[in-house]
């Protein structure tokens, strides 16, 4: 078998789904959204009262030193100001 870590993103999503049919409700893998859709999915996010958005590409493996996506984070949500405050 091939070291899941170097499966791309997509395969390595089929395979946790497959784990989690047998799951409760509620535990489920988020579809993947194609496109230029960043800044709507971004402020849906702020409107749900969410910390933030993570992009990942599909095509990569997952190496954990190396920051393979990027975090938008929501400057209103309470998490923000607590580490503003902590750095700041």
């Amino acid at each position: 078998m091939k070291n899941r870590r170097t499966l791309k993103l997509d395969e390595r999503k089929q395979r946790l789904a497959k784990i989690l049919e047998r799951r409760p409700e509620g535990i489920f893998v988020a579809e993947f959204e194609v496109g230029e859709l960043g800044p709507q999915l971004f402020e849906a996010a702020g409107k749900m009262r969410l910390e933030g958005i993570v992009s990942k590409h599909r095509e990569r493996g997952y190496w954990p030193r190396v920051c393979g996506w990027v975090k938008a984070k929501n400057r209103s949500h309470p998490a923000f100001s607590r580490v503003a405050d902590q750095f700041g």
